[in-house]
């Protein structure tokens, strides 16, 4: 099975491309996400942690 597998993917043409797009875009979306992590403010910070403690916006059903 994993013989037949091989040998159509390299039937295709181009197909050494798409594990190299796939790491660029798993890389981008980590350095992105620690970049907006170093560079996000304090206040922000507090203001969203704080979120599931702030009982002043609960509302009674």
């Amino acid at each position: 099975m994993l013989k037949f597998v091989k040998n159509h993917m390299d039937s295709i043409s181009g197909i050494e491309i798409y594990p190299i797009i796939s790491l660029l875009i798993f890389f981008g979306f980590f350095v992105v996400l620690f970049w907006w992590v170093v560079t996000a403010k304090k206040d922000y910070i507090t203001t969203v942690s704080n979120l599931p403690l702030d009982n002043q916006n609960d509302t009674k059903l």
